[in-house]
């Protein structure tokens, strides 16, 4: 049974093992995570030219590039860039349907963090951020993301791994490859 879930979290979907025990910048925003996954694709096309379509992303906006009927209310993601998506910044809010994210760090073109805390009774009860680290290479950039999450709470460990986990992983597959097929067109 234990395969079965580290199977379908997809926790370290393309990921070298490299990359998996990488030390990257963020990790240090959610110390004590119950889940830490990697993931990593290569996109034929430059740092450059892909971090406009991270950038950009949010409820409202370009959306997630996923499974839109379930992210983006069924609204199609953006398959272009936007000019007016473009300014986002460290510090930033960035919509994520009825939760926002903050943007952690935006250092274009090589990292761009989001991450969430929980309000009110659960105030730094729940912690959970989504690095996205471009790494340029000779066949382009190699997209690399290190998702974090601590719900430190009765039954968090459990919801972090056995249900967080993997749903984030199926999602996050889908939107690295949409990523891949928007940004080399």
């Amino acid at each position: 049974m234990k395969n079965f879930w580290v199977g379908m979290s997809l926790s370290n979907w393309g990921a070298s093992a490299e990359e998996i025990a990488a030390t990257y910048v963020g990790d240090d925003l959610c110390p004590s995570a119950q889940v830490v996954a990697t993931r990593a694709i290569t996109i034929a096309t430059s740092p450059v030219e892909l971090f406009p379509w991270i950038r950009q992303m949010g409820f409202g906006k370009a959306g997630w590039y996923s499974y839109d009927l379930i992210d983006n209310l069924g609204k199609r993601s953006a398959t272009a860039i936007h000019p007016e998506w473009q300014n986002v910044s460290t510090g930033d809010l960035v919509p994520g349907g009825p939760i926002a994210f903050t943007a952690l760090l935006v250092d274009a073109p090589q990292t761009f963090i989001l991450g969430m805390q929980g309000k009110g009774r659960f105030s730094r009860r729940i912690n959970f951020t989504l690095a996205y680290i471009l790494r340029e290479q000779n066949s382009g950039t190699r997209l690399i993301t290190r998702v974090q999450i601590l719900l430190d709470f009765p039954g968090g460990a459990l919801v972090a791994k056995y249900l967080l986990g993997p749903g984030d992983g199926i999602m996050l597959r889908k939107q690295m490859l949409t990523l891949r097929k928007r940004a080399e067109n």
